[in-house]
């Protein structure tokens, strides 16, 4: 091979500012050669496993992209920094510190994959022992989980740096603005690596953007440093991730490294590419591809020899060919463990009544929990939207207090952004086991839905981590009606997240369960989805004397009322209407029992098959709509499992199958109440 007879060019610099800490650094020539002969092996392998029905069902190539994740890999640095690769990082996680063995099993889900056991699609890499995150298939809303990560990176002192890497096509995604958006505004130590090979899936970037280069898109942001990279070039790739590096350490905002690669393959296993590309964009696209290029730097700059580089590719064929085998001759998971990991162990709450304790509202009782959680452990934190407003401290006082108390470090206001308040407090939790984060992941509960994918997210982490990791997130929601709110301010939206395994999601009705609720979801690890019947928070008839240690344990309902002639089951501001309705089937001699399950999910099913054993009639009340609410659920399990206990049908009650008005009247109209019950009981009674 002829030598070119420009000067060869030195090996990109350390980063260092002569701290003890691992550093970012280049780490020659034959390992990078290595590496990117090993992610080329095992990309073009990849597709045989599935043609042979053995596995890597998807498979989305890195071949084009190497330049840039060898560069990435290399400059994070295991077990001190943080990646959140995506699906096509192979050569990333490889540089990185993932071993052959450990992709290959990934890839074919074999019982031994570090990133999870099988449970998650192929080519999702993932080693949380060194920190590179478990992510999702939601392309890059793990920007939002990085940037929680290095808030909490920042605020313990950590001199860390956190990874986001994605697609140029996934930046039109309005949570990885969010993310960009926040960090920069947080001078956050992130470093969103986006590699652009010009098309998302077969859609060309040209007709997802207006700028030719995607990350011109987030020009205008304060705080933030844009390093653009020819992604076919490993020495620019390194210059360009140094330079990112260098930024967001110093404390001045975050960054984005812009590599423009080539794609050389399909998007994946499932697309055909020659029906968008032509033969001559094909060709052209194999011509820039990173491998040769680099390999031919190598030679003509005296980098290495011939023989040299071809010891090297035996090499890497050897280990690639050992890896194979492992896999191959490694476990499939075991079906039997398929449940195991779907919710971290709850904090072992055990109810006790009869305490002193202040008598508080239910808005009263949760700002008490929150303050004596947050007295009892420094690693908890409060953020959300108008929580921390000077004397406003959330639209409904619930947080009043929490930041004049604990500092602005750790009670804080969100963006109006709901993707990243919720996606933070994911990334938050990663950097320690220890802590709680309490989020009001929107102000109403029905503004929950740009953030949702986010709430999908935090459901199946823990399962879909094989128990590695359990974010430890509380999100407080506004929920209800009854309050003249109207469309996106009175909907009850529990139906729809109890769909989601993997969440814990509760609802009081009176002071003391509200803060005692509060405290074990703070206390456990894993998520609890935490609703708040704004209706109840000041009203009178939830008062009672709240102890201050007082806990409730998930899955427990309590018995408001008993009877012997029909049972009420019921949580949240429908316990009030039940209450009610029962004192006026007193009068008409009907004694009515009223159930309040308090925990949605875990749902205490002995309590209600108890209940339905002494009475054998039931209504179901919530304050849900009755056509696909919560209630169904309940109704189904009683005639599924109690059916030969009842005299008569189950009954649901609940809202008309409407949108919530805004006008009083009007919602009234639709609304549960005292009366809709106190019908369905007669109706039992008589039957």
């Amino acid at each position: 091979m002829q030598k070119r007879t420009k000067k060869a060019r030195p090996a990109p610099a350390p980063v260092t500012d002569g701290a003890t800490r691992p550093v970012p650094r280049y780490p020659g020539h034959a390992e990078v050669w290595r590496t990117l002969t090993l992610a080329r092996l095992i990309d073009d392998e990849a597709p045989n496993f599935l043609r042979k029905n053995l596995g890597w069902s998807y498979h989305a190539p890195c071949a084009g992209h190497e330049a840039i994740q060898v560069a990435l890999g290399c400059t994070f640095r295991p077990g001190f920094d943080y990646l959140f690769p995506y699906y096509r990082d192979l050569c990333t996680v490889l540089a990185g510190g993932m071993t052959p063995a450990e992709v290959v099993l990934n890839g074919l889900s074999r019982a031994d994959d570090v990133a999870g056991g099988g449970r998650h699609m192929s080519n999702h890499f993932a080693k949380p022992s060194i920190h590179i995150q478990n992510v999702s298939s939601c392309v890059a809303n793990h920007a939002v989980h990085a940037a929680g990560l290095a808030r909490a990176v920042k605020h313990y002192g950590s001199e860390a740096v956190v990874f986001a890497s994605f697609g140029e096509s996934s930046a039109a995604e309005g949570y990885v603005y969010e993310a960009i958006n926040g960090a920069s505004r947080e001078k956050l130590p992130v470093v969103f690596v986006m590699q652009d090979n010009g098309y998302g899936i077969g859609v060309p970037k040209h007709v997802q953007a207006a700028n030719v280069r995607l990350a011109d898109n987030f020009k205008g942001i304060g705080n933030l440093k844009i390093v653009y990279a020819d992604g076919k070039d490993v020495f620019d790739c390194f210059r360009a991730m140094a330079e990112a590096v260098a930024f967001a350490s110093a404390g001045e905002g975050c960054a984005i490294v812009y590599a423009e690669c080539v794609r050389i393959g399909s998007h994946s296993n499932s697309d055909n590419h020659t029906l968008y590309r032509s033969e001559a964009e094909l060709a052209a696209a194999r011509a820039m591809d990173p491998l040769p290029r680099f390999r031919e730097t190598l030679l003509a700059e005296g980098h290495a020899t011939e023989s040299e580089l071809a010891a090297i590719e035996e090499e890497a064929r050897a280990r690639f060919t050992e890896a194979v085998e492992t896999g191959m001759a490694a476990a499939e998971p075991d079906p039997a463990t398929v449940g195991e990991h779907l919710v971290p162990p709850a904090y072992e709450a055990e109810e006790r009544h009869g305490g002193e304790g202040d008598v508080c509202t239910l808005r009263e009782g949760i700002n008490q929990a929150l303050k004596t959680e947050f007295r009892k452990n420094p690693d908890t934190f409060l953020w959300g939207q108008d929580i921390a407003c000077g004397e406003k401290e959330g639209i409904f006082k619930v947080s009043d207090g929490m930041q004049k108390e604990f500092g602005p470090r750790r009670v804080f206001n969100a963006p109006i952004a709901e993707n990243y308040i919720i996606g933070t407090a994911n990334g938050f939790s990663r950097f320690d086991g220890k802590i709680r984060v309490v989020c009001e992941g929107a102000e109403f509960a029905d503004y929950l839905w740009p953030g949702f994918d986010q709430v999908v997210e935090l459901s199946h982490e823990y399962w879909r981590t094989k128990g590695q990791f359990s974010p430890n997130v509380v999100i407080r929601l506004a929920s209800g009606g009854n309050i003249g709110g109207g469309l996106y301010h009175s909907q009850n939206i529990e139906g729809l997240l109890a769909t989601l395994p993997g969440l814990r999601i509760v609802q009081p009705a009176f002071a003391d369960d509200a803060a005692g609720l509060l405290r074990t979801a703070i206390r456990s690890r894993g998520v609890t989805l935490y609703l708040e019947p704004k209706y109840l928070y000041n009203l009178p008839a939830t008062r009672c004397p709240v102890p201050e240690d007082f806990v409730v344990p998930f899955g427990k309902a309590r018995l408001r009322r008993e009877g012997t002639d029909v049972s009420v089951v019921c949580y949240g501001t429908a316990v009030h209407h039940a209450l009610k309705a029962a004192d006026a089937a007193a009068e008409d001699g009907v004694s009515v029992e009223v159930l309040d399950l308090r925990s949605i999910n875990p749902l205490d099913t002995d309590a209600i098959e108890a209940t339905v054993r002494k009475t054998g009639r039931v209504v179901v009340a919530h304050e849900d709509k009755v056509f696909g609410g919560f209630g169904g659920e309940i109704a189904g399990h009683v005639a599924d499992r109690c059916f030969r206990l009842l005299d008569a049908p189950v009954r649901r009650v609940g809202q008309d199958y409407l949108p919530t008005p805004f006008h009083r009247g009007l919602e009234a109209a639709m609304q549960l109440n005292a009366d809709r019950i106190l019908t369905a009981i007669r109706a039992l009674a008589a039957w």
